[in-house]
């Protein structure tokens, strides 16, 4: 790899997690300093570590992580004491015994893999480096507290005025992603260009990527707003686009089966129907529609929520009707499997927007021109 191309990639790098530097930077040097200055500890190793630890977690698991820190310090800790007690410190056997009775109850209790560590490097830090101590006051606990607190303080003060702002741009990417490869895929019929359909299969697997970003932003929205008590009222919003963002999950791996289909329909000699591209341009409208019913879910009034709920379930079906004239004739199995992943797709934003399950069902039939049951 060139110079060029490595300075490109990092710059690209920093470009993507400058705040984590910020973030870190900030929060481990305050930490140190209030546990100097406050708690009146000479050495607060673990308040800077805590800090650290926490904010290195992904945004929405912060919460969590900190108080297993926190833990993880105090078990540590509290096993170092009494085995330093019994054995003294700085001898092998302290060592051997702290550090097997530390992971053996940490994973007896079941502790996650950051508590299981911090609660042995505490432990170990504790023996190897600090002098013993008679004191009885816990300041390294006390250190992992502060550590923990500030690294929250900072992680909310970087989510800005709006934490909602966000997760609403993030499910706008994984919707625009959707409906860009669904018109990708109906150009690439249209002139049976197996390259370019291709791309579009290529795209849609890349989708996934997009979602984590905005399953990511889901639990940062509920993180920081279960924090901010006088915002709690949007909670509501969050659970809807977290309930709807599973759906999402099963309408992306449809339109990936679509673009792989619509891949083997450009090999055939016959053109597809031409319905079959305007069904497809018509999902990438429903997919938009949906998207603005669930930004009405965080941002908007009730009536607002209503309003464009009711507009995506009637785009959503009416692109379900264009479809269904695909099939007219005698259509080769391609054409069959696309509109079928379209059927899917229906139901999965149909869901994703809160309708009632029996109802979609029975409406997508309709839809779809099949009897009722």
């Amino acid at each position: 790899m060139s110079v060029a191309g490595w300075l490109r990639i990092s710059v690209d790098h920093l470009r993507q997690r400058w705040l984590l530097v910020v973030e870190s930077t900030a929060a481990a040097t305050g930490a140190w300093f209030l546990a100097t200055r406050f708690v009146g500890h000479p050495q607060p190793f673990f308040a800077p570590a805590a800090a650290i630890i926490v904010l290195a977690q992904v945004r929405g698991q912060r919460t969590r992580r900190a108080v297993e820190v926190v833990l993880g310090v105090a078990g540590g800790v509290l096993v170092a004491d009494v085995v330093i007690q019994a054995l003294g410190a700085h001898n092998a056997w302290t060592i051997f015994t702290v550090i097997l009775l530390t992971l053996t109850v940490a994973v007896a209790v079941g502790a996650s893999t950051v508590a299981l560590v911090q609660a042995a490097v505490s432990a170990v830090y504790l023996v190897v480096v600090v002098p013993p101590t008679p004191t009885a006051v816990p300041l390294r606990f006390i250190d992992a507290l502060v550590g923990g607190a500030v690294a929250l303080l900072a992680s909310q003060l970087a989510a800005g005025r709006d934490p909602v702002a966000p997760l609403v741009r993030e499910s706008g990417q994984i919707f625009d992603e959707l409906g860009s490869v669904l018109e990708q895929v109906a150009a690439a019929l249209d002139r049976q260009d197996e390259t370019a359909a291709r791309e579009a299969l290529d795209r849609a697997r890349r989708a996934e990527d997009v979602l984590e970003r905005l399953q990511t932003a889901v639990l940062a929205a509920g993180e920081t707003l279960s924090l901010q008590v006088w915002r709690r009222r949007r909670l509501g919003g969050i659970h809807a686009v977290d309930a709807a963002t599973r759906q999402v999950d099963y309408a992306v791996r449809n339109v990936r089966v679509l673009a792989r289909a619509g891949v083997t329909l450009t090999r055939l000699p016959a053109m597809p129907p031409p319905a079959l591209g305007d069904a497809l341009r018509s999902f990438a409208a429903a997919v938009g529609a949906v998207h603005d019913a669930l930004a009405a879910d965080l941002m908007g009034p009730d009536e607002a929520i209503r309003r464009r709920t009711e507009e995506a379930e009637t785009t959503v079906l009416n692109a379900l009707r264009v479809a269904v004239r695909a099939l007219a004739g005698d259509p080769p199995l391609p054409v069959v499997m696309i509109v079928g992943q379209l059927r899917l797709t229906a139901i999965d934003l149909m869901r994703g927007i809160g309708a009632d399950d029996v109802d979609i069902l029975t409406r997508v039939d309709e839809a779809f021109g099949l009897p009722p049951v």
